[in-house]
């Protein structure tokens, strides 16, 4: 109940605080490429049940539909604006209204996509038992070391799979199993030093 009331209380006021920013932010997208400035996809949230996340969209509309696949920072479907908002981490902010709408929580583990979850073993779908984060350990291992791995290799989505991917979870997993008020303002204070020094880096 205390981590509810927190999630509300700081995501409806940092909505608030960061709306002009957010209203800078989507017309840019708007300006650059046509199409919404807004990306909607669908997450698998706790226990296995899918929702819609919400992230301000960076690449081209003409990427079309289908299953996820991913790109390094180099990736030809990204707009010059969607690159920016992906380095300083200003992309992942609508995901403030699914913090306040309860499908997910401040921090936490990653939300991934249908067709990762599938390749979960029965150890690693434990993390869904949880609400998945806006930032948590596994995305900060990621962000900070991992990511340009993407840009080196023949398949990135085998990659990620088989190399990424269990490792975040790891990391996911023993954050719920030690979850604290101690833990979690580590990993605040880690993710503005992250979003601080991609933000110089882009």
């Amino acid at each position: 109940m205390l981590r509810r009331s927190c999630d509300i209380v700081v995501s409806a006021a940092l909505l608030v605080i960061l709306s002009p920013l957010l209203l800078v932010v989507a017309l840019l997208v708007r300006l650059e490429s046509k199409g919404p400035a807004f990306f909607n996809q669908t997450r698998v949230g706790r226990n296995g049940v899918p929702f819609r996340m919400h992230k301000f969209r960076t690449m081209s509309v003409e990427t079309g539909s289908g299953p996820v696949t991913l790109g390094g920072r180099r990736d030809s479907r990204l707009t010059r604006v969607g690159a920016f908002l992906r380095d300083s981490k200003i992309d992942e902010l609508p995901q403030l209204l699914n913090v306040l709408k309860g499908e997910m929580t401040l921090i936490g583990p990653r939300a991934e996509t249908p067709n990762f979850v599938e390749h979960f073993t029965a150890r690693q779908r434990e993390v869904l038992r949880v609400k998945p984060g806006l930032t948590g350990p596994g995305q900060i291992l990621y962000t900070t070391t991992q990511a340009a791995q993407l840009e080196t290799v023949d398949d990135p989505n085998r990659h990620y799979i088989e190399k990424i991917l269990p490792e975040k979870l790891e990391w996911d997993l023993e954050y719920i199993r030690t979850q604290s008020l101690r833990n979690d303002l580590a990993i605040i204070g880690r993710t503005l030093l992250v979003v601080l020094t991609l933000g110089r880096r882009g």
